[in-house]
């Protein structure tokens, strides 16, 4: 399945109003999940593909608006530990440097930072899920 058919499948989604829709060509599979939560803007969908096809483009941002993407591969974590409360929530204002998640690669615990001072308005990804390098995982409103 290519990028754009991808893209298709994410503009159908949203369009509809539908929470959640999966396409299965051949080998590849290709799920999309829109999580529903109070804000402004139109709810972000999330995709979780299996299969030989690539990662989707980041979602394109408001003009105030700026994407955290994953700098490598591997598996994503809100918090500290199990039961910690997140390091961040929809809604929570961050400053440059402050953790925002982790992922975890080749047993190793990377804190991903944010870069900006801003608000969080989106979080994009489900704990303990795989992550791809160039993934989005926040969108922050910057100040």
């Amino acid at each position: 399945m290519s990028n754009d058919e991808i893209r298709e499948l994410i503009q159908l989604a949203i369009e509809s109003g539908i929470a959640e829709l999966e396409v299965q060509r051949g080998e590849d599979r290709v799920r999309i999940r829109r999580t529903l939560e109070p804000t402004t803007a139109p709810a972000p969908a999330t995709v979780v593909e299996t299969g030989r096809s690539a990662p989707p483009a980041a979602p394109e941002p408001a003009t105030n608006e700026h994407i955290v993407k994953s700098p490598i591969v591997g598996t994503y974590y809100e918090s500290p530990k199990p039961g910690d409360p997140p390091f961040v929530k929809v809604g929570d204002s961050v400053e440059p440097g402050q953790v925002m998640c982790i992922i975890e690669s080749m047993k190793l615990m990377n804190e991903i930072e944010s870069e900006i001072a801003g608000t969080v308005v989106a979080k994009l990804m489900e704990s303990g899920r795989p992550v791809e390098y160039g993934e989005a995982l926040f969108a922050i409103r910057a100040r």
